[in-house]
């Protein structure tokens, strides 16, 4: 069972470096939060190493710049994992074919961006859906809407037997007091009406192959039992932790706030029922980053 813990530094001193979540955990889609701020920089400051591994579609420098303004400073990370990253090397090398049908809104055009790290990259031409071999699903193109407004494209485009490609596998994220949908909302609606959905971000193991080169381009290799995963999607974050095999931080005040009845802590027996029910086990919980 999961352990309750007040603040980072009650157990970083075991593990060399972090996975670090970013929506909810370092920001809350509208600004930094101070206590994850304070955490990171102390952690740092005693040698660690923090890899922000988040289900954003945009690229890394994207997501440096969204940070910047939100306010997380420099120094509380050292690099950056993407799931826009680990799903373009995918695109770029043709896992949805040549000619795509992008679901999304126009701010995440930056995904189509020519990638050089691809050998030979395919040239990717976005085409209406009728014109398609495959599908790239970067986010709704409305995060307010519900999902199944998108039943009848995707009857179709299982009809002509589309894979769709998921940017982002989180289902929802909150922007400050607002819940919207993700990608992978809908891809979970393609799977459910028979569709292929391929998947790279958390909790898949493409974006972790991902993180673990871009820990060990910064100069000194880390074991898996020194690296501490944090975040607050048990379906992303904890999953893909316990997938790996590595060690995991549950921040309970996210997304999950309310089943377990986090205000600064969870309620032990809250989280009990959560953690079982969504039959996850993190290695430690917290109410916020800190």
């Amino acid at each position: 069972m999961t352990r309750i813990i007040s603040a980072l530094s009650e157990v970083s001193q075991q593990y060399d470096a972090l996975f670090v979540d970013l929506w909810g955990c370092v920001h809350n889609g509208v600004k930094a939060l101070p206590g994850a701020v304070s955490a990171l920089r102390e952690y740092r400051a005693g040698g660690g190493r923090v890899v922000l591994v988040t289900n954003s579609p945009r690229p890394r420098a994207g997501v440096k710049k969204q940070l910047v303004h939100f306010g997380v400073p420099d120094d509380t990370w050292d690099t950056i994992a993407t799931s826009g990253d680990s799903a373009r090397s995918a695109m770029y090398r043709g896992v949805v074919g040549q000619k795509v049908w992008h679901i999304g809104p126009p701010t995440d055009l930056k995904f189509f961006e020519p990638l050089q790290v691809v050998e030979n990259p395919l040239t990717i031409e976005r085409v209406e859906l009728e014109q398609a071999e495959g599908m790239v699903c970067t986010g709704p193109f409305d995060s307010l809407a519900d999902p199944d407004v998108m039943r009848p494209q995707f009857l179709m485009a299982k009809q002509m037997g589309l894979p769709l490609l998921c940017a982002n596998p989180d289902i929802v994220v909150d922007r400050g007091d607002v819940r919207e949908w993700c990608a992978g909302a809908l891809a979970g609606l393609y799977s459910e009406m028979g569709g292929e959905s391929l998947y790279f971000g958390k909790p898949h193991p493409p974006i972790y192959d991902l993180a673990r080169r871009r820990l060990a381009a910064l100069g000194t290799p880390v074991p898996d039992d020194r690296i501490l995963a944090i975040g607050d999607g048990v379906l992303t974050d904890i999953a893909g932790a316990m997938g790996e095999d590595i060690d995991s931080l549950f921040i309970s005040g996210g997304l999950a706030a309310e089943e377990t009845n986090t205000s600064d802590q969870p309620d032990p027996d809250s989280l009990t029922s959560y953690l079982q029910k969504e039959m996850s086990n993190p290695t430690y919980t917290i109410g916020h980053l800190r």
